[in-house]
C-alpha cells in the first residue's frame, strides 16, 4: 500500500514539473516572438549629416542693387553750329582737362577779328593822340571821353569775336575717357549736336534705395561694400558720400549715395551692382547651413539629434526630434538661429526630409552641405 502511494505521489510530481515546464516554455516562446514583433515593426534608422551649432562672428549687412555713375560725365557737343575742320582725338582716348578734341570751320569769324583788331588798334592811336591835345588843351574833356568809349567797345567787340573762336575749338573741360563718336572732318555739326561722351571713371558714385525703416542705421562715412553681378570675386570697399535729405512718398524709400574708387577702371559707369553696407557692430551668433532648416506656413523646423537609453543591454542611440526655431538674417549658405537652439546642439543638416521624432540616427558627414559666408559658383 505505501508503494503504491509512493508511486502515486512521483507521478503527480513528473506531472506538476512537466506543466510548470510547459508553461515556462510557452512565456518564453511568447516573449520571443513578442520581440521579434517589436524589432521588425520598429523604425529603420536613417542616414543624415549633422553638425555641433556653434557661434559665429556676424556682420549684420543691408542689401541694395544699385547703379554706378562717374563722379564727373558729360556729353561733349557744340555751342555753336559749323563744320568740322579737324577731329584731334579717337574713340576711346585718355585725355587730359583743356587737351583740344575738334576744330570747326571758323575761317569766316577769324577775318572778321582781324577786321576788329585793326579797329582796335586805330582807336588806340586816336586815343593816344587826343590825350596829347587834351594835355594843351586843344580838345574838350568830352571829345577825350569819346575816344575813350570807342576803344572801350572796340575791344569788347574784339573780345566777342574772339570768343566765337574759341567756342568752334572744343576742349575736354575735364581728364576722363572718351567714348565713341562717328563725328568727322566736313561733316555739318547743329548746336548742341552730340560728339562724345566724356567720363571720368577714376571714382565712382553708386546710386541706391533703402527702406525707411533702415534710415537710423545709415550714415554718411559708412563702410560699404560694392560686388560685380558679373564677377562675385570683385568686391570693392566704399564709404556712403550722401543721404538724401527727403523720402521718396510713392516707395517710402530713402536715396543713397556712395563712393567707390575705380582706378583700376574694372568697372564702368552705368553698370549695376549689389551693395552691401555694414550696419552695427559685428555679433557672435548661433549659424547653421540654410538647409537645415524646413520653412512651413506654421514656423521654421530642424531636427536634433538626440541620445536615448536603447534596449534591455543598455546601449544608447541617437534619435530625431523636430524642433521650432526663429531664424534670422541670411549670409551666403548660412542663416542665424535667434531662438530654439543652445550652442554645442547637434543639428541635422541634410536628410531631414525622411525623419520624424524617434527616428534613430546614422551620421554620416562624408559629404557636407555647402555652409560658406561667402559663396562662388563653382562652373564658370
Amino acid at each position: 500500500m505505501k508503494k503504491s502511494m509512493s508511486k502515486r505521489m512521483i507521478i503527480m510530481l513528473v506531472i506538476v514539473g512537466a506543466v510548470f515546464a510547459a508553461i515556462i516554455g510557452y512565456q518564453m516562446f511568447v516573449a520571443s516572438m513578442m520581440k521579434q514583433f517589436l524589432a521588425s515593426n520598429a523604425q529603420p534608422p536613417a542616414t543624415v549629416t549633422a553638425m555641433q551649432v556653434k557661434r559665429e562672428l556676424w556682420q549684420s549687412q543691408l542689401g541694395a542693387v544699385g547703379t554706378l555713375r562717374a563722379i564727373q560725365g558729360v556729353e561733349i557737343s557744340a555751342e555753336i553750329a559749323g563744320i568740322v575742320k579737324k577731329v584731334h582725338f579717337k574713340s576711346g582716348d585718355e585725355v587730359n582737362k583743356g587737351d583740344l578734341l575738334l576744330e570747326l570751320n571758323s575761317a569766316e569769324e577769324a577775318a572778321q577779328l582781324q577786321s576788329l583788331q585793326a579797329n582796335r588798334k586805330l582807336a588806340e592811336i586816336n586815343l593816344d593822340r587826343d590825350k596829347r591835345q587834351f594835355a594843351v588843351h586843344a580838345i574838350s574833356k568830352s571829345k577825350l571821353d569819346a575816344t575813350q568809349a570807342e576803344l572801350t567797345s572796340r575791344i569788347a567787340q574784339e573780345a566777342q569775336q574772339q570768343a566765337i573762336i574759341d567756342k568752334k575749338r572744343i576742349r575736354a573741360p575735364f581728364a576722363g575717357r572718351l567714348g565713341i563718336t562717328r563725328v568727322n572732318p566736313g561733316q555739318y555739326l547743329n548746336m548742341a549736336e552730340r560728339i562724345v561722351s566724356l567720363q571720368n571713371s577714376r571714382a565712382l558714385y553708386i546710386d541706391f534705395n533703402l527702406p525707411q525703416k533702415y534710415v537710423g542705421q545709415i550714415r554718411q562715412g559708412q563702410t560699404m561694400t560694392v560686388v560685380d553681378t558679373q564677377n562675385s570675386d570683385l568686391a570693392i570697399s566704399g564709404t556712403i558720400s550722401t543721404i538724401n535729405s527727403v523720402v521718396d512718398n510713392s516707395t517710402r524709400n530713402v536715396q543713397v549715395e556712395g563712393l567707390i574708387d575705380n582706378s583700376s577702371g574694372t568697372l564702368l559707369p552705368g553698370m549695376f551692382v549689389n551693395v552691401k553696407v555694414d550696419s552695427g557692430a559685428p555679433q557672435k551668433l548661433l549659424t547653421l547651413p540654410q538647409t537645415a532648416i524646413s520653412y512651413n506656413a506654421y514656423g521654421s523646423t530642424l531636427f536634433v539629434a538626440k541620445e536615448v537609453q536603447g534596449d534591455q543591454e543598455g546601449k544608447s542611440q541617437l534619435v530625431a526630434q523636430q524642433v521650432f526655431v526663429k531664424t534670422g538674417d541670411k549670409r551666403g549658405d548660412q542663416v542665424v538661429i535667434l531662438e530654439g537652439l543652445e550652442e554645442g546642439d547637434t543639428v541635422v543638416t541634410s536628410g531631414q526630409l525622411k525623419l520624424k521624432n524617434g527616428t534613430p540616427l546614422i551620421i554620416n558627414n562624408s559629404v557636407q552641405p555647402a555652409n560658406d559666408a561667402a559663396p562662388k559658383p563653382q562652373e564658370k
